[in-house]
């Protein structure tokens, strides 16, 4: 029976990355993988299993990817003895199939092997949440926050074992902190279960830190906030994380901002909006008017005859954003405000100029006299 094309097999083209590669692989073995597929399944899924595994091995290695592309299937056939062929390519294989495994079973990713062969990690991430005032979030500020932090333990001085006593040798990885595991007709290197990949077993632990070695503290940490940051960025503080397993790196810490509402401003990107209340008597007959800037206070002209909604623009008036070169601006939305609480006096002058303004016609109500017309149109 003739061999598929590898490429078909893998379903990618054949100009495909290294990385493409890569991932169309791991996708069918974690689909075809024996301990994913019993009973009846269980046969034709090993069969696409091992033709994947083959597919892989073939073009996750350069020499014998070039020999395939230009002899096909004879040019990595160790039976014809074609220029590619050879086990080469079986540590690109093997570091492919190590992330399957690294998913299927729940292996912790980002280790690395330290002293004596042992697994280290890095130490997870904190998020810690700040809330500024929009003031500064424009203007930028340093602030000192506190957060969770590990000390080597006082009581064994980082042994984790109690004063008197020591650590032993893990007896069911031998010290080095990793055991074989069968997946299938697979030998798999998991962390030691009994010592989680310390290679040591504390028979009598420390009573200040359990075991741990540390003890959790406070730490204060100096921030600085950049002008011009906005609701929902991050501020990376590295190193300031947890810390690492068996020696591993610290994690790192995300400052996440988060502004406070403002009683007049909205902010929209780079650019400010705010209400400005306007009294009839000025929308109607115009005049200057004082408007709020986060630098201080600004002046407008309302021009005679301002409608309500009407949008003035302060240019440069706004916020200058962290990859901005120039400051947004700032929109005056005019909103024109209906008197209340008048006196029998006021209502009988406001009726006057009513019965005034209507004998003008259309002249003094633009707006209206148009509205008029469409209802007329709408119900005719």
């Amino acid at each position: 029976m003739s061999k598929r094309d590898y490429y078909e097999v893998l379903g990618v083209p054949k100009n495909a990355s290294d990385d493409e590669i890569k991932k169309a692989y791991r996708k069918l073995a974690m689909k075809h993988h024996p301990d994913r597929n019993q009973g009846d399944a269980a046969k034709p899924a090993e069969e696409k299993f091992k033709e994947a595994k083959e597919a892989y091995e073939m073009l996750s290695d350069p020499q014998k990817r070039a020999a395939y592309d230009q002899y096909g299937h004879a040019g990595v056939d160790p039976n014809m003895r074609g220029p590619g062929a050879g086990a080469e390519g079986f540590g690109g294989f093997a570091e492919a199939f190590g992330d399957i495994f690294g998913d299927m079973f729940g292996q912790q990713r980002g280790g690395a092997r330290g002293a004596g062969g042992r697994q280290v990690y890095r130490g997870n991430d904190l998020s810690y949440a700040m809330e500024v005032t929009l003031e500064e979030a424009a203007k930028g500020k340093e602030a000192q926050i506190r957060i969770p932090s590990w000390d080597s333990c006082e009581t064994c001085h980082g042994s984790g074992a109690k004063p008197g006593t020591s650590a032993k040798t893990c007896g069911t990885c031998q010290g080095s902190g990793t055991v074989q595991m069968r997946q299938g007709f697979f030998s798999v290197q998991q962390t030691c279960p009994h010592c989680r990949g310390t290679g040591k077993i504390i028979p009598e632990p420390c009573g200040t830190c359990h075991g741990q070695g540390k003890v959790k503290k406070q730490k204060t940490l100096e921030v600085k906030i950049p002008a011009g940051i906005d609701d929902g960025m991050r501020i990376r503080s590295t190193g300031n994380g947890e810390p690492g397993s068996n020696g591993g790196p610290p994690g790192d810490l995300y400052i996440e901002i988060r502004v406070k509402k403002h009683d007049i401003f909205e902010r929209d990107g780079d650019d400010l909006h705010c209400q400005v209340p306007v009294s009839f008597i000025t929308a109607a007959l115009g005049g200057e008017i004082e408007v709020p800037t986060l630098a201080g206070k600004a002046a407008i002209d309302i021009p005679e005859g301002t409608q309500a909604g009407k949008q003035f623009r302060l240019r440069g008036k706004g916020i200058k954003g962290v990859r901005s070169s120039y400051p947004g601006d700032l929109y005056c939305h005019i909103a024109v405000e209906t008197p209340v609480k008048l006196t029998e006096h006021q209502r009988k002058l406001l009726k006057e100029l009513d019965e005034s303004l209507k004998k003008g016609g259309a002249k003094h109500s633009p707006t209206g006299e148009s509205w008029t017309d469409r209802l007329k149109n709408l119900f005719t």
